[in-house]
């Protein structure tokens, strides 16, 4: 296949997706997965996490948002943080969990900036830390409440 071909499979895949026509967003999007692309991996995993399109399978739901969130992708950054948080598809591990929203906060991504507020807030999976989650959670636009 062409790049050309590819471009226009993922284009068609994400289409798919975002219509919620899963089964042929799984079609398009997994060869385009297998060869390596965050955005096709990232929708395969969300797939495969709440058995969209097909069954739900924590294992490649797992392995395919580690894949995009390796390659930098933020939302796939956020979306392994949130397994390990919440020990769905992966093993709950806090420091996994900050690692990864870490990784998407620092590029920006308000989602994680405020989850990373709230866990350094109330030290339930990490250590509290007031310093830190007042630092995230201005990051997220947050007024400083002291």
């Amino acid at each position: 296949m062409s790049d050309i071909d590819d471009e226009l499979n993922l284009a068609s895949g994400i289409s798919a997706f975002e219509a919620k026509h899963f089964a042929r967003a799984m079609q398009l999007l997994t060869p385009i997965a297998d060869a390596g692309n965050p955005q096709a991996q990232y929708r395969l995993a969300i797939m495969y996490q709440n058995g969209l399109g097909t069954v739900r399978n924590e294992l490649a739901a797992y392995k395919w948002m580690r894949a995009a969130a390796e390659q930098g992708m933020a939302l796939a950054q956020h979306g392994i943080g949130f397994m390990h948080m919440e020990g769905d598809c992966a093993e709950q591990d806090g420091e996994r969990a900050v690692h990864w929203f870490t990784k998407a906060a620092e590029q920006g991504l308000a989602g994680s900036q405020t989850t990373l507020g709230m866990l350094y807030t109330e030290g339930k999976i990490i250590a509290k830390d007031s310093e830190l989650a007042r630092y995230w959670l201005q990051q997220a636009g947050f007024e400083d409440q002291s």
